[in-house]
């Protein structure tokens, strides 16, 4: 086989691994979305926006800025920033300037967001040992659901 016939064979293999967690992400994507807005008045998105500033503290480094925010939910910055807009309209989320640079804004769950956020968290994790369990049974799915139950697994080497 030729070199070239070989970066062929490894882009196609390439893209077809791609094409196949695409297929996962958003079969699992679609039915989070799904219940969370059914069952809570939640999109997917708002709610990994408030787990992802659930865990901010007071101190040094204790909060995002929404650039930090954008790239943690993988949105671009005027979207975050419509998405924080929401949430806040909502009572769920406040904004408030950085005591130390006037230029940087922070967000923090409201208490009626954290409510919210724990009412949905069952939801949430139903759905998705629901979806994986229904991927794992599927031969093309099986490897990737395998390798995402695995990627924050405790190594063998430091549990005893």
């Amino acid at each position: 086989m030729s070199t070239t016939d070989a970066v062929a064979a490894s882009d196609a293999q390439l893209s077809q691994g791609w094409h196949t967690l695409y297929t996962l992400h958003g079969r699992i994507e679609a039915r989070l979305d799904h219940e969370l807005q059914s069952k809570h008045g939640l999109s997917l998105r708002e709610y990994c926006l408030l787990s992802t500033l659930r865990p901010q503290h007071s101190g040094e480094g204790g909060h995002l800025r929404m650039a930090q925010v954008a790239e943690a939910v993988v949105l671009s910055q005027s979207a975050t920033t419509r998405l924080v807009t929401r949430l806040e309209d909502r009572g769920l989320l406040t904004r408030y300037l950085c005591a130390t640079d006037r230029r940087g804004i922070y967000t923090d769950v409201t208490p009626a967001g954290l409510a919210l956020l724990a009412e949905a968290e069952p939801t949430h994790f139903a759905v998705l040992r629901e979806a994986m369990t229904d991927a794992a049974a599927q031969p093309e799915l099986e490897p990737l659901v395998r390798a995402v139950a695995g990627l924050h697994a405790e190594p063998a080497a430091s549990r005893s």
